[in-house]
């Protein structure tokens, strides 16, 4: 009997795996080739020599986006020249910056938090702006995006809160074009809040995903549709057994575009007879969840409780 257990888990345990190393193979197959100097500085988190990298002394108007994965990081508006050799950027996008302080405790680490790029060091309190921050960054980390041009990156973001995070992240990572599915927590008041905080009713903050993208593969109304199919948009502050305004449905927008197209299938979804609550409001930051949250049916196996799909358009 407990060899028949031990088989069973063992089989269990080799299907999570090979869905996890599947899920990583698929992420690196949409990571850019880097070169030797490349992988140097993003993959062993080295550093480039200062006043040599190609955006030091670079202030034209657009976007920086990760060299590796494409994901918005930086706008020009942020940028400002600190002297010191590097790209100094005072403010990020909303979430697309990871920090992680140094193992010395000496200085803060920043990487992408879509694909975990290094990008260099954040510092604070040295006066440059009025924002009191300086994110020094390696050039080679960078690859820029020329307002002008109308070029727009090889990545987008969408953000959707759909009950259960687990469930809403199981269903979009499947997915065709979408690169990466991280669960966390945005729409309250408190800063880097706790699964305990969120559940607690004490941060006003909604279970939700961020979702990174391709639109060469996918569109965000593509996904907006389907995310409309996973989950049930018309239960107000639940979803299935799970209650609570943390599984209330919305969706968090990143620009007017966005809005639009949410608002459009909104509108079609009532007018099949859909009694949609699902709330639209612009994106703020987006806290990451704790590590057991993340990919948690890969991890555990086994398929969501509380979403399933269902045809709704």
């Amino acid at each position: 009997m407990k060899r028949t257990i031990f088989i069973i888990l063992m089989g269990s345990w080799t299907l999570a795996g090979c869905a996890q190393n599947n899920k990583q193979q698929k992420m690196n197959s949409q990571f850019r080739a880097l070169t030797p100097q490349e992988e140097h500085v993003i993959v062993h988190k080295g550093t480039e020599r200062p006043f040599t990298g190609k955006y030091d002394q670079f202030f034209e108007e657009g976007t920086y986006v990760c060299k590796r994965c494409g994901a918005e990081l930086y706008h020009s508006t942020n940028k400002f020249d600190a002297g010191c050799g590097w790209p100094s950027f005072d403010d990020e996008i909303p979430g697309a910056v990871k920090r992680t302080p140094d193992a010395d405790g000496m200085r803060t680490e920043i990487t992408c938090n879509a694909c975990g790029a290094h990008l260099g060091h954040v510092f604070l309190n040295e006066g440059f702006t009025a924002k009191n921050t300086r994110h020094c960054v390696n050039s080679i980390s960078l690859e820029f995006i020329p307002a002008k041009t109308g070029t727009t990156a090889s990545t987008d973001t969408a953000y959707f809160a759909g009950g259960c995070f687990w469930g809403v992240e199981y269903y979009l990572e499947q997915a065709p074009g979408v690169i990466s599915v991280e669960s966390g927590y945005m729409g309250g008041s408190k800063k880097n809040p706790s699964y305990q905080d969120v559940s607690h009713h004490k941060t006003g903050h909604a279970e939700t995903v961020r979702v990174i993208f391709r639109p060469s593969e996918t569109s965000y109304e593509e996904l907006t549709r389907l995310f409309f199919e996973i989950h049930d948009p018309t239960q107000l502050n639940r979803q299935g057994p799970d209650i609570g305004e943390q599984y209330r449905s919305a969706v968090f927008y990143r620009t007017e575009e966005q809005k639009k197209i949410v608002e459009g299938l909104i509108q079609l979804l009532k007018g099949k007879g859909y009694k949609v609550t699902t709330q639209v409001a612009p994106a703020a930051t987006f806290w990451k969840a704790e590590g057991y949250h993340q990919d948690y049916y890969v991890k555990k196996g086994g398929t969501p409780y509380c979403h399933q799909r269902v045809n709704r358009f």
